[in-house]
């Protein structure tokens, strides 16, 4: 029978055009003075939509303080604005808390290995992409200065004369502290010439078995140029002699990563491969005379060149660019630290690096194979497991076989990984959209969708069913987009409608939209998250999402698709708040807002990084007018913080500890009052709010970014309780000094009180009761 009424539109009614959003209305309020905002609009072929980047110059009026900080040699570095701290040397104290995690007492020991794995790989990647930069800017006369007022040469010489002892204390935690420590635990990572006489009989077989056959010495000589170095791949340079000619040569010998870098000899005893293979150098130089060898590893930059808008074809662009980068010029060479001057002389040489570039080893290279260990069978050397618990209305709605939507359309649901459960909320909101026939449209970004992804298995899934399905795919996100063009292609191959962003702009905003048939109309369901639809990353990333099916949100992420996917000019949204377009405005309005009222203002931020100039000196300004600023920021802080007549109002505080802190959340104490009365619909006098977006430049001129605001009393009470675990008196974590030192903070003999330990036990007795029933909160 045909039906008796037709749904409505997925737009019941026109969208608004004389209400201003809250956003407006705060540019009005008399408490702020007026600021110019520039009006520049972007010729990009997507239409004239968003402002073009503004690159903020932090030209504020109050002169440069002076403050007792010195550079590397102990100097003041002549022009520096000491109001700001540099990006990169924020970075490097970043990587050295993290280092400090590796020699916490309170710390299992397999988990401080770990951590020494992490800064490993920290430390690649700043090679890789931001000293890679630097050489860039150099190489092409750029030398404009940033914030702080260091050029990109004097940025590298910071950071050249910086990096070697981080090094050193990199090696001192492992081979003095750790090494001696697991051995003593019955974990041993041993030389060659500690194993025993059966070790070596059984190595000899599997090295002759499962080594032998894959390696490939590469000789240097007239006939055969020096080899390509292939980034980050470990290798053994080795000069053999002919004992008859007396002919030296050097070789090159790259160590494949077929096989395991740690080798188990004995239960809980590991050889690095790499010293086998050293030990059988006589079997793959025949009758020649092996005189030296030692390790070696080399950085590339990790830069792609797109010009985006001379591409016929992006993703075509990136596959060609992604081939292009394994030839790009070396940004460092790693060595042992008793390396031979003859071998260091040619490595430096034909890598056309400087003795500058070079950073020497005590320890392995590359210590990210300490991740091996963590699968070890020691749960004594490991944290105890803090098991994910499933939000406690989507539970008994699972219990009651109800779908997801049906909680969704009473009220929204506020979620928090990895305490709860990825698959059980984000992953299964996105699997009933594709298996639930009134589902019409799935519409999402992707960023990092990682490897076996089952949210990917079921937008396929929901294709092949017939319904209609568009992701845009970030192709540009940097180390992923290998993996992110072969996801393209695959779901481009199931029928999904793939986008690839938009010129000039990285799409790094965490949405998904459902738009299902409820019979009585079609409704939109939406996720805005802060972390990546990557359920490895979500096991390990502390980050919220917002499942909901408020109109007025449905309203602004249909608005936000339509642009994306598509042709449209610029839209007032009533909700969000979307980089480049508002957020900057926006952020500087509520912090002028919130100083209006002096001591009584109270500024809240979590988040990545901040190093925005332009945001930074709007809360120097709050500061002095007597606002409470208070900063939980896991990274880069390029602000100082506690320094008289400057910040003396601001505290940063950065927690680090077994999980990745990754959420970003934004409250202002009085951003929901206008003209002294609070707006419509708001609960309370605070704002608070949360999404995707970082104070970075980037994010706020150079990427899709979306914040939400949440204004639920259940869920603010929520963020406001991890506000104030990141910020209680007695927890371990790092303050920032006037002096732009960080200070471990908290009990020295223990890792706890750790406000991540706290919000965990927070939230399972909220989500299952203190008798450990599921609660329907």
């Amino acid at each position: 029978m045909p039906p008796t009424s037709r749904p409505s539109p997925a737009r019941p009614h026109p969208r608004p055009t004389t209400t201003q959003p809250r956003w407006r209305t705060l540019r009005a309020t008399p408490q702020r003075r007026p600021r110019p905002i520039p009006e520049q609009r972007s010729p990009f072929v997507n239409g004239p939509f968003w402002p073009a980047p503004l690159e903020s110059e932090a030209q504020g009026s109050t002169p440069p303080i002076e403050l007792p900080l010195r550079g590397p040699d102990g100097s003041r570095r002549d022009g520096t604005d000491e109001r700001f701290v540099n990006r990169e040397l924020s970075w490097l104290a970043f990587n050295d808390r993290v280092l400090e995690l590796a020699s916490e007492p309170g710390v299992p020991l397999l988990e401080r290995a770990k951590f020494c794995a992490i800064v490993s790989t920290n430390l690649d990647e700043f090679f890789q992409v931001r000293v890679g930069a630097l050489k860039d800017q150099i190489a092409a006369g750029f030398d404009r200065p940033t914030p702080d007022g260091r050029t990109p040469a004097q940025q590298l010489e910071d950071i050249t004369a910086h990096v070697p002892d981080f090094v050193e204390r990199l090696d001192s935690t492992f081979v003095d502290d750790l090494v001696p420590a697991l051995a003593d635990a019955g974990v041993e990572i041993i030389h060659y010439a500690e194993l025993s006489t059966e070790e070596i009989v059984a190595l000899d077989r599997w090295y002759e078995e499962r080594v032998y056959p894959v390696l490939t010495p590469l000789a240097v000589d007239p006939g055969h140029p020096f080899p390509y170095i292939s980034d980050l791949a470990l290798s053994l340079a080795i000069n053999v002699a002919d004992p008859d000619t007396g002919d030296r040569r050097f070789a090159r010998l790259k160590v494949p990563n077929v096989f395991p870098r740690l080798v188990e000899v004995a239960v809980g005893r590991f050889l690095p491969v790499e010293e086998l293979i050293a030990a059988k150098l006589d079997t793959l130089f025949s009758g020649m005379i092996v005189e030296e060898w030692t390790p070696f590893r080399v950085s590339r930059n990790a830069d792609i060149n797109l010009e985006e808008d001379e591409a016929d074809d992006l993703l075509e662009a990136v596959e060609s660019e992604l081939r292009r980068r394994r030839f790009n010029k070396a940004v460092r060479l790693e060595v042992a630290h008793d390396v031979g001057p003859e071998l260091l002389a040619l490595l430096v040489r034909e890598l056309e690096l400087t003795h500058a570039d070079v950073t020497y080893h005590r320890s392995l290279l590359d210590l990210s194979c300490l991740w091996d260990l963590m699968a070890i069978d020691r749960p004594d050397l490991k944290d105890e497991p803090w098991p994910a618990v499933t939000a406690g209305r989507l539970a008994a709605a699972d219990d009651a076989d109800r779908p997801i939507f049906d909680v969704m359309r009473h009220r929204s649901i506020l979620l928090h990984h990895p305490y709860e459960s990825f698959s059980t909320s984000v992953e299964e909101f996105i699997k009933q959209s594709a298996d639930d026939s009134k589902v019409k449209s799935i519409k999402m970004t992707l960023y990092r969708a990682g490897g076996d992804s089952a949210i990917i298995r079921s937008l396929i899934r929901a294709s092949e069913r017939g319904k209609q399905v568009a992701v845009l795919v970030e192709l540009k996100a940097r180390f992923d987009e290998a993996a992110n063009v072969q996801w393209a292609k695959q779901l481009e191959r199931a029928g999904v409608h793939v986008v690839y962003g938009m010129v000039g702009l990285k799409t790094h905003s965490k949405v998904v939209l459902v738009v299902r048939d409820d019979g009585d109309r079609l409704r939109r369901y939406c996720h805005i998250g802060t972390g990546n639809y990557n359920a490895k990353t979500a096991r390990i990333y502390e980050d919220l999402g917002l499942l909901t099916c408020e109109e007025a949100i449905g309203d602004d992420v249909l608005e936000l698709f339509n642009h994306l996917t598509g042709y449209s000019r610029s839209v007032d949204y009533s909700t969000l708040l979307v980089a480049p377009r508002d957020l900057r405005r926006a952020l500087l309005d509520l912090i002028e807002h919130e100083s209006s009222f002096g001591p009584d203002g109270h500024i809240t931020l979590k988040c990545n990084s901040i190093a925005d100039p332009e945001l930074v000196e709007a809360l120097y300004a709050a500061s002095a007018t007597g606002t409470r600023i208070d900063l939980l920021v896991r990274g880069i802080c390029c602000l100082r913080a506690g320094v008289p007549g400057l910040s003396e109002n601001i505290r940063a505080r950065s927690v680090l500890g077994r999980y990745l802190e990754h959420s970003r959340i934004y409250r202002f104490s009085h951003g929901n009052l206008i003209h002294g009365e609070r707006v419509d619909g708001a609960h309370s006098d605070a704002l608070h709010m949360m999404g995707s977006a970082d104070l970075m430049p980037r994010n706020l001129n150079r990427r899709v970014e979306v914040m939400v605001p949440i204004e639920n009393p259940r869920h603010t009470e929520w963020l406001d309780q991890a506000i104030e675990f990141g910020l209680a008196d007695d927890v371990v974590a790092w303050e920032l000094q006037p002096d732009y030192s960080w200070a471990r903070i908290g009990p020295t003999n223990a890792f706890e009180p750790h406000p991540q330990e706290r919000m965990y036990h927070w939230t399972v007795e909220r989500q299952t009761g203190s008798t450990g029933t599921r609660s329907t909160d």
